[in-house]
């Protein structure tokens, strides 16, 4: 992606999306303080050069039967790049899998695994993570609670950004 400079009406714009990606056009450009015709150029400009990736609905896991939620420290046995990319491969055939991140370190991967119960987490453990190749060891960090869990980046609209610093 190319180094695109945003100005403040588009970290406003973006800021205001993160927090409500249903807001209305008017209401994003009232809140940015231009008129609507620029405000959506502003938008679908900041869509096409990837600042927006998408738009979509923050479900509650426990309403829809979702309450228990893992974090598994996996270990491969190979890092070679071949091997690290087959397992990313296999983690996205897995809708429990919600986040799948890389680490530098002891783990190799950290996923985040959503599921109904520690029943159903224990199935999926033994039947598709621990038995899938490559897979050396798995360390399961069960949540109590979510004390803060916000979406995005945090969007610094007036003065620069912290690398601008």
């Amino acid at each position: 992606m190319q180094k695109v400079k945003l100005d403040r009406i588009d970290k406003r714009i973006l800021a205001d999306l993160q927090e409500d990606g249903r807001m209305t056009n008017v209401e994003l450009a009232r809140r940015a303080g231009i008129s609507a015709p620029p405000c959506l150029r502003r938008v679908r400009a900041l869509e096409e050069a990837g600042f927006v990736r998408g738009y979509h609905a923050d479900l509650a896991p426990a309403a829809l039967g979702f309450n228990v939620t893992v974090f598994a420290h996996v270990g491969l046995n190979s890092q070679a790049e071949v091997d690290l990319k087959a397992f990313e491969d296999l983690v996205q055939q897995w809708p429990e899998v919600r986040e799948c991140h890389m680490l530098a370190g002891e783990t190799d991967f950290l996923l985040k695994i959503v599921e109904k119960d520690w029943d159903s987490y224990q199935h999926f453990l033994t039947k598709h993570l621990t038995a899938a190749p490559n897979v050396a060891h798995v360390k399961s960090a069960m949540t109590i609670r979510s004390a803060k869990n916000i979406p995005g980046v945090p969007i610094k609209v007036d003065g620069p950004e912290p690398d601008e610093e």
